[in-house]
């Protein structure tokens, strides 16, 4: 049953915001693999690159980083970094220049 006797406006103070959980993500094994998806993208391909022990804000720069390198858009959704496009092999390089051991998971 859900609960419904929490607050959310008050006439006082306006709208309360709730604190948001923390979401707790799987530590990896210390090798970052890349993927290459495109299924329920419309035949668009993403590279997928998962593994990475960052925080939020450390993830965003660098996804904000490869995406530049690349000349391509991209987003960060649950930690992991989709990269548009097929740049698996770039995103190799990029990654173990900055000292990641990488793998390129997939077909």
């Amino acid at each position: 049953m859900a609960d419904n006797n929490r607050l959310v406006y008050s006439t006082e103070s306006g709208r309360i915001d709730q604190p948001k959980e923390q979401v707790q993500r799987p530590k990896g094994d210390g090798i970052v693999r890349i993927q290459r998806q495109t299924s329920g993208r419309k035949g668009k391909g993403v590279c997928l690159v998962t593994g990475l022990d960052l925080e939020d804000g450390e993830l965003g720069k660098l996804a904000a980083e490869l995406k530049k390198k690349c000349g391509c858009g991209g987003s960060v959704k649950d930690g992991v970094i989709e990269i548009q496009g097929d740049k698996r092999d770039l995103l190799k390089t990029l990654l173990e220049a900055k000292g990641h051991k990488v793998k390129l998971a997939g077909g």
